[in-house]
């Protein structure tokens, strides 16, 4: 599958978090939520590694990889308790749009860390996103 369907579904797939997870958290505790989700997501994750096959070739990646994962597990685990309680406290058309300024983020410090060229266009694409963010998220 090329990277952009790929990419797209993901699009798809995270605005349908956004709104089953507003209509789910109410009334519950947004840390719960969070375990909740995980929950799921693991056993899910888990059993698409199974299925696949792919669980043997575990032993096979490196310490760096595996501390960079880790890490990554850590980040996301904190991105997603923020999240929710955001979701929980602010209507989700304004909450996600500031989730999403991940995006620009993501350029920046992919230009830093890994080098990635930024380009002319992606600047002013990171800097439109960015406008747009703040028009969304805080319209009255």
């Amino acid at each position: 599958m090329p990277w952009y369907i790929a990419a797209s579904l993901s699009a798809v797939f995270a605005s349908l978090v956004a709104i089953l997870s507003k209509i789910g958290i109410k009334d519950i505790d947004s840390n719960l939520a969070t375990a909740i989700r995980t929950t799921v997501i693991l056993v899910f994750t888990w059993g698409i590694a199974f299925f696949q096959g792919s669980i043997p070739s575990i032993v096979s990646i490196n310490r760096t990889g595996l501390i960079f994962l880790v890490l990554s597990g850590i980040a996301t685990g904190i991105s997603w308790l923020f999240y929710f309680q955001a979701l929980q406290a602010g209507d989700a058309s304004k909450v996600v749009p500031i989730d999403k300024m991940s995006l620009v983020l993501t350029i920046i410090l992919a230009g830093i860390f890994l080098r990635e060229k930024i380009s002319v266009q992606t600047v002013i694409g990171a800097l439109m996103m960015t406008g747009g963010t703040l028009l969304i998220a805080f319209a009255k």
